[in-house]
């Protein structure tokens, strides 16, 4: 239980019985529980959006999720996105785009990049089918926060130190496993659409990783981050269009 209420206090703002400073050697074992904190971000989100819909607007709705994702989450990952355009595209050495990354003044390729994330979010919430919303929200929280523990587990950090470097040294191996059973045992609540979103997310987090090794030698927290924002578009993408085709 303390482990999940770490993950619970690291990717949230969801209080928390144990607000504290996290432990170096907690967060790495706190990974396997992230996509279960995931399912309970999506599930919020999708508990909200039921509420509002016999008064709000598809367009609305799709507003308010977007919104609800930010809140919940405190925009830890949206920062991490907005830092890694800004020194992933920036053409420089890898040891300047680390630098800039670690900046925290806000770049061109940071505003660009957060504005065709949440562009994109909007537009397939509204495209989410109504009686398929919740589902979809709980699948693509949970699979993105797999996303993340899937890239620390597989790819080196980029600096000796920082949050990749706490998280994936005080890894013992058994938080990939566990986490990737939560998230097909969670992304099933999308029915086989759901177990679909986990193969996408592996894709776009090995696609991410490998372009971030060809700029920087390792993956910080900032594209954790970035991978975890990625992967909730592409889920949220992918799921409607899959729904549509069992229809058929």
């Amino acid at each position: 239980m303390t482990g999940f209420l770490v993950a619970l206090q690291f990717l949230t703002r969801i209080p928390s019985p144990i607000r504290r400073p996290i432990a170096d050697e907690e967060l790495g074992p706190s990974a396997r529980w992230f996509p279960l904190v995931g399912a309970v971000i999506g599930g919020l989100v999708g508990l909200l959006d039921t509420l509002i819909a016999p008064v709000a607007t598809p367009e609305l709705r799709a507003m308010v999720a977007v919104i609800a994702l930010a809140v919940l989450t405190g925009a830890l990952h949206l920062d991490g996105l907005m830092d890694s355009c800004d020194g992933l595209f920036a053409v420089t050495s890898p040891e300047h785009r680390l630098a800039i990354m670690h900046d925290s003044r806000v770049g061109s390729f940071a505003v660009v990049g957060a504005a065709t994330v949440l562009l994109l979010k909007y537009s397939a919430f509204l495209a989410l089918p109504t009686d398929q919303r919740l589902p979809a929200f709980v699948s693509l929280g949970a699979v993105s926060r797999w996303a993340m523990v899937l890239a620390a587990a597989r790819y080196p950090s980029a600096r000796p130190s920082g949050l990749a470097h706490m998280m994936r040294s005080s890894m013992t191996g058994r938080e990939l496993p566990i986490a990737t059973a939560l998230a097909v045992s969670l992304s099933l609540s999308a029915g086989v659409p759901g177990l679909a979103g986990v193969v996408v997310a592996g894709v776009v987090t090995l696609l991410a990783a490998r372009y971030t090794l060809t700029k920087i030698p390792g993956l910080t927290g900032d594209v954790y981050g970035a991978i975890c924002e990625f992967v909730e578009v592409a889920v949220a993408v992918v799921l409607p269009l899959l729904w549509r085709l069992a229809t058929r």
